[in-house]
């Protein structure tokens, strides 16, 4: 059998041994029940999804012609270092900073590492992402985040 889109071949290599891996890892968690999930219960749906997703794309390398042959490119170091330097800052800032300040922080830092930034762009998405997240996490969900720094009482 021939790859026929190099690309698209690991991307979905990729996209499956990451849900089949966070699937089984799943299954270590109480799954619960439909009506009551456990934590197990939204990790598994989503591993199986991811999985599906990577066999689908999969099967596009193998059967579909693309020009060339897809090659994959040089690794994109900058944003690369950029992304993970930003999720590491943002696990240590969110417990100690809080959730107003990490996440602006994590929001502006990752949009560095594109080609095309813009600080209004960026801060109007953090301003949108933050003001979600609180709806979403803190008043819906109910969970414990810190909002402000512990200094100022967070």
């Amino acid at each position: 059998m021939k790859i026929k889109s190099e690309r698209d071949f690991w991307a979905g290599m990729m996209f499956l041994v990451v849900g089949i891996g966070f699937a089984w890892g799943a299954t270590t968690y109480n799954f619960g029940s439909s009506a009551s999930p456990g934590p197990g219960y939204f990790p598994f749906g989503l591993g199986i999804l991811l999985a599906l997703l990577g066999a689908l794309e999969l099967f596009k390398a193998l059967t579909i012609e693309s020009e060339g042959g897809d090659p994959i490119g040089a690794v994109a170091w900058k944003p690369l270092s950029y992304i993970v330097a930003t999720v590491a800052v943002f696990g240590w800032a969110l417990p100690h900073l809080g959730m107003f300040i990490a996440l602006p922080i994590l929001v502006v830092v990752a949009a560095l590492a594109g080609d095309e930034f813009h600080w209004g762009e960026a801060l109007v998405n953090a301003a949108i992402l933050t003001a979600g997240s609180w709806v979403i996490f803190i008043w819906g969900l109910g969970l414990i985040i810190p909002l402000k720094p512990a200094f100022m009482g967070g």
